[in-house]
């Protein structure tokens, strides 16, 4: 291989390795400030990323795409899940959706309101957990087409009887 080819190659690695690590970071900036704006909605402090939360979720999503399924994981952190099936399903789709329950939330009483109609609110209130500080979240492609996103909360929320702000 000649020295041009060489570069040549050398130069698209490069450039390919940029591009993923933009995409990657564009990403991630979108689940932080998605997250945030709820956040600062109702006075709580912001989330930080925090690469091992984001490990933990990336191994979660991989393990996921195989059947793309809505089961939660057992580790130590807090967890919302999601899928879509739509190629625009996106970090900031999937937080949306989360933090569209929000009118089923009733701070008054610390419940969901409309649960016997199928609505819930457990999605929102892990994205405003007060003492969830760090976020790390995972988006992927399951072998079906669909996309499978996790978030990842330290310090866990919704424990019974604890107001989440």
């Amino acid at each position: 291989m000649n020295t041009f080819t060489a570069t040549s190659v050398l130069i698209v690695a490069i450039s390919v390795l940029l591009i993923a690590s933009s995409v990657q970071s564009t990403e991630q900036q979108d689940f932080i400030n998605t997250h945030n704006a709820a956040r600062s909605q109702v006075g709580v402090p912001n989330l930080v990323w925090d690469a091992t939360v984001a490990s933990y979720a990336l191994n979660y999503a991989n393990a996921r795409k195989s059947d793309c399924n809505l089961v939660h994981s057992t580790g130590p952190y807090g967890e919302n899940l999601a899928k879509g099936s739509s190629s625009t399903f996106s970090a900031i789709s999937a937080v949306n959706l989360w933090v569209a329950e929000k009118p089923y939330y009733n701070y008054t009483t610390n419940s969901c309101t409309g649960i016997y109609c199928g609505q819930q609110c457990l999605h929102y209130t892990q994205v405003v957990w007060r003492e969830s500080v760090k976020l790390g979240c995972a988006r992927v492609q399951c072998t079906n087409g669909w996309w499978f996103v996790t978030c990842n909360y330290d310090t866990p929320g919704n424990y019974i009887g604890e107001y989440p702000y």
